[in-house]
This record gives C-alpha cells, structure tokens and sequence, in this order.
C-alpha cells in the first residue's frame, strides 16, 4: 500500500507543511486515496487471476471432474516404457477360443487323411493319432413362439345362457408376452441402456417380434415392479454390513408425472459391499439423503470422500479415500509459493502410504507391520496439516494459499479418518469399488439425460442394484429377470440378489 497522509507528514516537518496551501495538501490526499485503491485493485485482480489460472488447469488428476472433460492437451501419467514389442510376452500366459461340450454339438464332423503325405501309401484308419479339434459356431434362425388362446361362448342347451371359458381374465390380464420378451425388454434398458427406438429395432430385427414405444414403457414398468422385493432386500442388507463403500453423482428427475415440481437437483447415491451393490435415487445430497441409503441406525464403517453429507457418521467410523485426497493434494501442489510446498509435502507421503498399502495387499507385510509403517507417516501427516492451518488468512480472502489453509484445517477436524484402513479388518484406503460401481450410472445419464418422472428414476436405480450385484455374483441377469416376471405374475416367491449360492 502507499504512504498514509499521517506518513506523509512525518516526513516532513511541521514547518515545512505550514508553508503548503491547504489546495495542495487536499490533493494529496485524494491522490493517495486513489493509490490505495489501484493497489487493493491490482491484490484482486492478481487473485481472481491466479483462481482462472487453477480452474483452467482443472483435471480428472487434480479435482473430481470426470477424464471425459479433460483438456485436448491434457496427458495422464503413463508408465515407463518397457522397451518391449507389443503383444504377448515371453512367460505371459496365452489365451485360446474354448470349445464347447460335446452335448453342444448339434454334428461332429470327422476327417481323415487318405494318403500319406510323404510317400503316397494309403493309411488306415484304425491307426490314427492325436486330432485337433476345431469347432464353428453359428446361430439358429430366431422366430418367436407364438401361443394363440382361443376363448369360446358356448350357450346352455337347458337355459340359454351364454359361458363364456372361466381362464379368459385371467390369461388376458397377463399381458402378451412372456417372462423371456420382458427379461430382454429390461436387460437392454439397463445393462445396455438402449433407447426406446432402439430396443423396438432390436426386438424386431433379432426376434422377429414387434411392439410400439408404449408397449416397451410398459413392460419397463413391470420389470422395475417385479424386482422390486429383492431390491428391498438388498437395500436392507447393505444397511446391516460393517464395511460400505458410498458415493453419489447428479441424476436429473424431470417432472413428467408432477412430483418434482420444484426441479430439485436429483442425486443418484450407491453403496458397496463384496456382494451387493446398491442404488438408490433421491432428490437430495443432504445429511437426511445419506441416512436413507445407509439407514439413520448405521453402525458399520464407511469409506467416501469429503462429502458433507456424511458428517453425521462417527469420524472413527469413516475411512477418507485417499484417491481423491491425492487430487487434492496435487491442486495444492500446482499453486504457488507455501501453497506448492505444502502440496509436494503431502504427495511425498501419500505416495509411501501407497506403496505400504500395495505391500500389505501382496501379503509382503502383516497387518502389523503396516500399522508400524503408517506411524510415522501419520506424523509426519499430521504435522504438516497442523502447521498449514496456522497460517493467518482472512474470514472472507479467496486467494489460492487462503483455499488451501480451509483445505488442510478441515481435513485436520477428521484427521483420524484418514488411517481407517489401517486398523480395520477388510479396509481399503481408497473408495474406488463405488466410483466403478457408479461408473454404468454415470454413462446412463450422459446418453439418457436423466429421467422423466420418480417411476423412470426407480426403474434407474432397481435396475442398477439388480444389474450390478449379479454381476457381481457372476449370475445370469437375462434369466434373473425374467424369473422375477414370472413369478410375479403367478404369485410365487421371487428370486433374490442374496441366494445361498452367494452367500
């Protein structure tokens, strides 16, 4: 800042000041009023300037925003090159077509030789050797089975009156097509996430069979309807675990059918277990939204990253994912002056916590000597965020240095989130099984746009717990959906995401 007036006229004697007209002296005070100005100006401007700078170097290795919107220029980090050929390596081990069984083979074709290749003898048949076996698979033309019910009046011969057959209703209120046409109707809806126009192509295109827009509309709604007690179920499960991996990202809900009237930004949240995984899709990234997915009695662990939302759960009972604290970390590098020094600082020891979790995965060390490992980088951790938070900043001041001080002194209140992992039978350090998990989720809402109304946005998230956890299980998901059909139709029991063979 410039010299005061009160500066200005201690160095200069009174005197001196005596002999200026007082014209001269109101100027010179207008004038340094005006270089404060200018100078608390330029300090704005050379702030909001350096926050540009770093929102244009914004990453998918800096901050949260997804690889599909780096730069042009943008480069990941790669491995060194090896120095190899590509292809399959020396040692690597190949991978050949499996031929299927036998009982599969709708012809077994043999061919021998008659000549030998050498002399020309004839050989026999009878002292063959080894053969190679080579199998050429194709696919049956698919027609749709057709089953035609004729229902007939027939008129009593006694009192004339008109009966018309008893099952009529009931096969009539089933719908026109059966459990395997409405299995395929879901599984392209959601596994594939194909359009309305698209599955109308693909049923007729592959199967012959032809139905309009709101035929597929309906049928999509059966589906969500019939998996629904699994879902139930597995939500229930999810919420009685002791380890949860959680993450949420936007999922538009229009208000097709009035029930979003507001236009209320819609979440679409996921938890993670081994076994389940699933989705649920709410109007809201609050506290109260979080406690629906995991439920308000919650007594397990969870794994997440920095999300408000999730404040509610004990910080001893949370495990920060380190992925997302070595963006940070490396956003914080990238600025300028005490900035970047607390940036490399904290890299060089999530790096060492990496390289001491790999060893532990590899079963190069115990849980033990991990625990004995990760001491002195907690320390050292712990010292750097403590001396980050004592630097004075301003209430309202936006610089980047101001930013990275909020930064450090938050992660200092739940600092003891961080090492989770490393007292915890079945913790990981980062959250990455749920940012896979909401990976399908993430693509639907590019190439869909969300949904229309609170029924497309529950078929979203049924359908995503169902698609997800069986592949999880390795299940067939074609054959999961249509017995749940069935069996809803018919009032049986329907199958579940938890059966004993996954258990």
């Amino acid at each position: 800042m410039g010299k005061t007036v009160p500066e200005l006229m201690s160095a200069i004697s009174p005197e001196e000041w005596a002999q200026v007209p007082t014209s001269v002296i109101k100027l010179i005070e207008e004038l340094v009023r005006r270089m404060d100005k200018v100078e608390q100006a330029m300090i704005e401007l050379r702030t909001e300037n350096e926050l540009l700078k770093e929102q244009l170097a914004r990453t998918s290795a800096n901050s949260s925003q997804p690889p599909s919107k780096n730069p042009l220029e943008f480069k990941p980090n790669r491995k060194e090159p090896s120095g190899n050929k590509r292809g399959g390596q020396i040692a690597h081990e190949g991978y050949e077509r499996k031929l299927y069984p036998l009982e599969m083979c709708e012809e077994v074709i043999e061919h021998y030789p008659e000549q030998c290749s050498k002399c020309g003898t004839e050989l026999n048949v009878s002292s063959k050797g080894e053969v190679y076996r080579h199998q050429v698979v194709e696919i049956p033309a698919v027609q749709p089975i057709v089953l035609e019910h004729r229902f007939y009046a027939i008129t009593c011969s006694c009192c004339g009156k008109e009966t018309q057959a008893p099952e009529m209703v009931r096969i009539i209120s089933r719908g026109g097509y059966g459990s395997k046409v409405v299995g395929h109707v879901g599984l392209f809806s959601s596994q594939y996430r194909q359009s309305y126009r698209q599955i109308q192509k693909i049923m007729e295109a592959v199967f012959g069979i032809e139905m309009s827009l709101g035929t597929i509309n309906r049928l999509r709604s059966e589906v969500s309807e019939a998996v629904s007690n699994a879902v139930d179920e597995a939500i229930s499960y999810i919420q009685q675990q002791p380890i949860v991996g959680v993450d949420e990202t936007g999922f538009k809900q229009g208000n097709g059918d009035g029930q979003n009237a507001t236009k209320t930004s819609g979440w679409l949240w996921v938890a993670v277990t081994p076994l389940i995984i699933c989705f649920q899709m709410i109007l809201s990234r609050a506290t109260t939204a979080a406690q629906t997915v995991l439920g308000e009695t919650f007594a397990g662990f969870i794994t997440s990253d920095r999300c408000p939302a999730y404040n509610w759960v004990d910080v001893q009972l949370r495990q920060l994912c380190w992925a997302h604290l070595k963006r940070d970390f490396i956003q914080i590098s990238e600025r300028v002056g005490v900035s970047a020094e607390i940036g490399a600082s904290l890299l060089e020891q999530e790096k060492q916590v990496f390289n001491l979790w790999y060893k532990f995965w590899n079963d190069q060390i115990t849980r033990t000597g991990l625990a004995q490992s990760i001491a002195p980088i907690k320390t050292k951790v712990l010292s750097i965020l403590r001396e980050a938070a004592e630097i004075q900043i301003g209430a309202k001041e936006k610089t980047p240095l101001a930013k990275t001080v909020r930064t450090c002194r938050n992660l200092l209140k739940i600092e003891v989130a961080l090492w989770l992992f490393v007292r915890q039978e079945g913790g990981e350090p980062t959250n990455n099984a749920a940012e896979r998990a909401i990976r399908p989720a993430v693509i639907w809402r590019r190439t869909s746009f969300g949904s229309d109304s609170a029924a497309g946005s529950l078929f979203v998230s049924r359908l995503l717990t169902v698609v997800s956890s069986l592949s999880l299980q390795e299940r067939n998901i074609l054959d999961f959906l249509a017995e749940s059909f069935s069996a809803a139709r018919s009032g049986r029991i329907p199958p579940s995401l938890l059966s004993p063979e996954s258990l």
